[in-house]
């Protein structure tokens, strides 16, 4: 798992700037990792990722950084070769993450100049970029979804709100200890508030041959795995059937309509006979 953390001088231009700087944090990450995949001796190839955004800390401060899944492989379409980097000795990591920060460090400066946006003064000439082996990361991606579905804090971890403070617990990060933080309801709805994304903004992405639309990567991984995907296939559930509210008669959708910002009442279907259906 590859962590890569935008710096303090950063973030009040981050907050400004929510769907500029949000994307070019996960779009360097990425770029900074297929960079060092494809010059690595081992790898040689394109590798494949998981990328999530966590824009807070444990204290639900703003704090914008990306966790990235990235298997310890890549693929080498051209040669149609699969390649494979093997932890040796103390070498608990897939790169160096010092390496790793100077190369993120430079694609976020370039990338963020490039949009026409102020550098902010005095941001930091180190960056911090972490870089841990997590077995096979199962249980990071665990950790990682419970962020995708939970939200920025359980509601479990909120322990009293009385005269108008609200107290709740966190982990902190470097001991492991669970401390308490207490905070106004006025700031405590802003910690919250603070960490909407903005409209339509994906906060999970995939990349290289674990991209959706890299069929042809994946179609190449299987067959030199000598894996049949359809059985695995077989336990999907069918998508559901929509029948006819008069015959009971499978209905096959021939067209979807969008209904138009400005209209308050939504379109009436319009369907020719018993089958078809216009949605």
């Amino acid at each position: 798992m590859v962590t890569f953390t935008l710096p303090g001088a950063f973030r009040t231009l981050a907050f400004a700037n929510q769907s500029t700087l949000f994307s070019l944090l996960i779009q360097c990450a990425w770029q900074t990792l297929s960079t060092f995949a494809l010059n690595d001796k081992h790898l040689q190839g394109t590798p494949g990722a998981i990328a999530v955004l966590h824009t807070h800390s444990r204290r639900l401060d703003f704090h914008p950084h990306v966790h990235l899944i990235v298997p310890a492989a890549a693929i080498d379409a051209k040669n149609r070769l699969w390649r494979t980097k093997r932890a040796t000795g103390k070498k608990r990591y897939l790169f160096n993450h010092k390496a790793l920060a100077k190369v993120f460090r430079a694609k976020m400066l370039e990338a963020i100049t490039g949009e026409g946006l102020a550098l902010p003064k005095g941001y930091a000439k180190k960056w911090v970029v972490d870089c841990k082996c997590v077995g096979s990361g199962e249980k990071a991606l665990v950790y990682l979804g419970r962020y995708l579905y939970r939200g920025v804090i359980r509601e479990k971890d909120i322990l009293s709100c009385d005269n108008g403070q609200v107290t709740f617990r966190y982990k902190e990060a470097k001991s492991g200890r669970t401390k308490t933080r207490k905070v106004s309801a006025a700031k405590f709805l802003w910690l919250i508030l603070q960490h909407v994304l903005p409209k339509g903004f994906r906060r999970a992405r995939n990349f290289g041959f674990l991209h959706p639309n890299s069929k042809r990567l994946i179609a190449v991984v299987q067959c030199l795995f000598g894996f049949d995907p359809k059985p695995a296939l077989a336990f999907l559930k069918p998508r559901p059937e929509i029948k006819c509210p008069r015959c009971g008669a499978p209905m096959k959708i021939i067209q979807t309509r969008i209904t138009p910002s400005f209209s308050a009442s939504p379109p009436v279907p319009i369907g020719e006979k018993a089958g078809a259906a216009v949605m």
